[in-house]
């Protein structure tokens, strides 16, 4: 009988050498992303429409960790924002091996027969076509830092539809199969740049606010609320988005591609 192949040998940190653009990173779940890439041995590139906000978290991480982090100022809807801020990180970071389209937007409960065309045309701009302009500019620098990966932030929303939310279920189910695709391009034309989908329900970040305001500033009525529909009985912290992502970052996802990650305390399994 052959003897079983090795384990990998222990590596000084998850995703060591990796170097990382994550968008929408000045605050949430793109500050979780980047403490913790950073704590396993990345370098990254932050950016947010708040370029200062984006600065001062980049600022928070080189306090620790000296050198790991740069941050720009980036409209990810527009594609000379993309195409600068690309050339900007490889250039700062000597390379991209990952790129994390996180920047997203929700937008007011809007039943059919009230919703706008503005509402549509936000949403789509944010949370969809800047994916596909990031995906489009950063793949040409994955390719020559494979293996490379790339995580797309959609949420349960793309998985699971609800009334008033038409074009947040719409762009976020777009961004899961426009992830497939992505990854099925790269795997046929053999360039060892995967692509995966991650997809969050309800996580403690600015993003609840509007719930808060509902439940009249109440805090833990509003997240006891949002709770109910799921098994675990609680909503998320940024951190347990982070861990997924960590993981598709690194060589330890190696054969994983095409696939969507849900975080969302079991309600899908329903």
């Amino acid at each position: 009988m052959a003897a079983p192949a090795p384990h990998a040998a222990p590596r000084p940190g998850r995703v060591a050498g990796k170097t990382v653009l994550i968008t929408g990173a000045a605050g949430g779940l793109g500050e979780a992303m980047a403490f913790m890439l950073t704590r396993e041995g990345a370098r990254v590139a932050v950016t947010d429409i708040d370029g200062d906000r984006a600065a001062a978290l980049a600022a928070r991480i080189n306090d620790e960790l000296p050198g790991a982090a740069f941050a720009y100022s980036h409209d990810v809807a527009g594609e000379s924002d993309w195409e600068r801020v690309i050339a900007a990180a490889v250039a700062d970071l000597g390379g991209l091996s990952v790129l994390i389209n996180n920047a997203g937007v929700g937008g007011p409960l809007a039943f059919v027969e009230q919703d706008t065309i503005e509402n549509w045309q936000r949403q789509y701009e944010i949370n969809l076509r800047s994916i596909m302009l990031g995906c489009k500019h950063a793949m040409p620098h994955l390719r020559a830092a494979a293996p490379a990966s790339i995580i797309n932030i959609s949420s349960i929303a793309g998985l699971a539809a609800a009334p008033g939310m038409g074009a947040y279920n719409a762009t976020k189910a777009a961004v899961w199969m426009y992830s497939k695709t992505i990854a099925l391009e790269a795997a046929k034309a053999d360039w060892n740049v995967r692509c995966n989908s991650v997809h969050p329900v309800f996580i403690k970040t600015p993003i609840l606010d509007p719930f808060v305001a509902m439940a009249g500033g109440d805090e833990a009525k509003a997240h006891e609320r949002l709770s109910r529909g799921i098994p675990l009985k609680r909503i998320g912290e940024p951190d347990d988005v982070a861990w997924c992502v960590l993981y598709l970052a690194s060589d330890e996802s190696k054969f994983v591609t095409g696939s969507e990650f849900k975080i969302d305390g079991g309600m899908t399994a329903q």
